[in-house]
């Protein structure tokens, strides 16, 4: 699928799925209270599709997909039928209408925790964290060299590249000094200080990342396999072959080998290949071809595929599942709670900020990989939909929350005066969020 037509529409995924869990709490805990509630809405704006369900409330799916809403009996909508004041949202207690509000995000970790579950009992594939530095880079300079194993970042063991990533996105947030452990490709292990406190406190996550190196090792130039028929067969190829040159020049892993494929064949698509065979240099000439896949655009081709890289699956039965799963929406929580801490006193940059363009771009890459790559997508949103809804801004969940919280408090509603300039400070704050979101978006585009 297209990469901007395939981010559009697993955004329209993520959207709904999330959206509806997120309302369908308010929504349930609502009726249970003995709230009427009139509508039902998956987006905003002009309905495309609606029907009124035997219980008297609206169902739609309405026009822009970001966002939704329960729209409940409520007095300060106007006049309310005797026959139905008891159903009315305002004249409930508070507690009822504090359950009522935090229904939704408590729907969207109890998804969360639901999406991680079923990620791990169908089993997460993963990289195992070999990796190479790039040269001058922080982590060349603190001494990791390229086939290094990471086996624990801060003391805290890792056996996925995912796992390395996350650890460093959290340490990032600090700047501190970070204790690595690694494994050398003749099982010599030894321990490496990232100085990460030398980094400036006004870049992004994705800048920091640059700056420090650190990346899978890239897949050896050695032939995983040979498609008959094509180029490299006819020339003689063999999986398991070590490409030394092409054309003379040096190859030294499977990324430069697709290099000089598409550096030489446009000069000449007669290629001088040496592979290592059995120990000796074993000369080949292959003629390399133009082909175009699913109608992208052509490129050179020889028809070999590189080996699959060493994988680690996170697969794990349902109980040891759930474990796992508590265990990373425990994690991830105090992640995103340090970022929006260090975020508010100055310690980390707004630029971490991603809005809609960015989270459709994930969406489109998780889905990508896989179904558990996605539910790992899925229940970070779903846990980020959470706690963002749960900030005490007004318009949000958590602004409500806290309004009935100083109802409980002074024994009487918060004044209709407090609530309006409460609105206009949530919608303040609000869209600036979310232009600053937007602008991290396309600058991120603009820098990529």
């Amino acid at each position: 699928m297209n990469p901007f037509f395939g981010s559009v529409f697993w955004l329209l995924v993520t959207l709904g799925v999330l959206v509806t869990f997120h309302e369908f709490g308010h929504f349930w805990v609502a009726r249970r209270c003995g709230v009427k509630v009139l509508r039902f809405s998956v987006g905003f704006g002009k309905a495309l599709w609606k029907r009124v369900g035997r219980d008297g409330t609206e169902y739609q799916v309405a026009m822009i997909p970001l966002g939704g809403y329960v729209k409940m009996l409520d007095a300060r909508e106007g006049d309310v039928d005797p026959a139905l004041q008891g159903e009315e949202f305002t004249g409930k207690p508070v507690w009822k209408r504090i359950a009522i509000v935090a229904a939704g995000p408590a729907f969207n970790l109890i998804f969360a925790l639901a999406a991680f579950w079923v990620m791990f009992m169908l089993g997460r594939p993963d990289a195992v964290p070999v990796v190479a530095a790039a040269p001058n880079s922080m982590a060349a300079e603190a001494g990791v060299r390229s086939g290094d194993r990471i086996l624990a970042v801060d003391g805290h063991k890792v056996a996925t590249w995912s796992g390395v990533t996350d650890d460093l996105v959290d340490a990032l947030l600090g700047r501190d000094p970070l204790a690595l452990r690694v494994r050398d490709a003749d099982g010599r292990e030894r321990d490496l200080t990232l100085p990460l406190n030398r980094l400036p406190a006004d870049q992004d996550i994705g800048q920091y990342l640059d700056r420090l190196g650190l990346s899978l090792a890239p897949a050896p130039a050695v032939i995983g396999s040979v498609i008959p028929g094509k180029p490299a067969s006819l020339g003689g190829m063999r999986a398991g072959d070590r490409v030394v040159s092409v054309g003379g020049q040096p190859v030294s892993n499977y990324a430069d080998l697709q290099k000089a494929i598409r550096d030489q064949a446009p000069k000449s698509p007669t290629l001088a290949i040496v592979v290592r065979r059995d120990g000796h240099d074993v000369p080949l000439t292959v003629v390399a071809r133009q082909e175009s896949l699913e109608g992208q655009p052509s490129h050179w081709v020889i028809g070999v595929q590189s080996p699959p890289l060493e994988t680690a699956i996170q697969r794990y039965g349902p109980l040891r599942a759930m474990r796992e799963s508590l265990a990373t929406t425990r994690d991830s929580a105090a992640q995103t709670f340090r970022m929006i801490g260090k975020m508010l006193v100055g310690e980390a940059s707004t630029r971490n900020l991603s809005g809609v363009i960015g989270i459709a771009q994930v969406a489109n890459q998780s889905a990508s990989m896989g179904p558990a790559w996605f539910l790992n997508f899925l229940g970070m949103v779903s846990l980020s939909l959470c706690i963002l809804n749960l900030l005490p801004i007004p318009l949000l969940d958590g602004g409500h929350l806290l309004y009935y919280l100083i109802e409980l408090v002074k024994g009487s509603p918060v004044s209709e005066r407090t609530m309006i300039a409460g609105q206009y400070v949530g919608l303040a704050l609000l869209f600036t969020m979310m232009g600053l979101a937007f602008y991290n978006d396309l600058h991120r585009i603009l820098l990529s």
